[in-house]
């Protein structure tokens, strides 16, 4: 968790057009201990970001002109804040739109109405899988390396832009290579027990993975066990 102006307050920004929900939504965070800035239109939001480096987005799909999708596919195609987490929420709990939430890069989703404690009990989750594990190690598997300490990602040599969840996906397959798991034990090891979160998860973010490192071809070592799961391994 960075330092932000001399406290150690994480920074959420909330965007939302509902002034009434953004009120809820800031009571809840500031009782929790966070700083929140606000938002209430994407032109607005991306206005904020120029200035602020927040550690969470919390982002509603429903916003008037630009929706929350597409701020979220700007949010994740610019470099400066591609790795900052981005919680989804929408009136919209389908399946289908949770997938295309998570789709379109953002780390968890919440349908409205949801309860503050559940709301800032995600925040939490997401916070916790994107800090860096203190674990000090490097592994390398078919020209496949990653490197716990700086946490970075390269393939034959050339850097791998991964995302902070990908990153811990890759990282466990890499520290426990032939296994297979299943997406639950997957949910239990990488996401934790804590977070509220459906095994479809963890299929959407396997296929960030395999995307990640489709450039090199390593994208074939992350295997579909059928009727199990995942594993990773350089033998077929």
């Amino acid at each position: 968790m960075k330092l932000l102006e001399n406290n150690l307050m994480p920074t959420i920004l909330v965007v939302d057009d509902e002034p009434d929900i953004r009120e809820v939504i800031r009571f809840a965070l500031e009782s929790a201990g966070f700083r929140v800035v606000e938002a209430g239109h994407a032109d607005d939001a991306r206005k904020l970001l120029a200035t602020e480096n927040p550690d969470l987005i919390l982002l509603d799909w429903m916003l008037p002109g630009r929706s929350g999708l597409e701020l979220a596919q700007q949010i994740k195609q610019n470099a400066r804040t591609r790795a900052v987490p981005i919680i989804m929420v929408s009136a919209r709990g389908e399946e289908a739109d949770r997938v295309r939430g998570l789709d379109t890069g953002a780390d968890d989703y919440i349908a409205k109405p949801f309860s503050p404690r559940e709301m800032v009990a995600r925040v939490n989750a997401v916070l916790r899988r994107a800090r860096p594990e203190d674990v000090s190690d490097e592994i390398e598997i078919g020209g496949l390396h990653i490197d716990n300490v700086s946490h970075r990602v390269s393939a034959n040599g050339d850097a791998v832009e991964i995302a902070p969840t990908e990153y811990r996906l890759l990282h466990f397959f890499m520290t426990h290579a032939d296994r297979a798991f299943s997406r639950s034990q997957l949910l239990d090891q990488v996401w934790g027990d804590q977070v509220y979160v459906e095994e479809r998860t963890v299929d959407v973010h396997v296929r960030r993975l395999r995307k990640a490192l489709e450039g090199s071809g390593h994208d074939a070592l992350l295997q579909t066990v059928r009727g199990v799961g995942y594993r990773f391994s350089e033998r077929t």
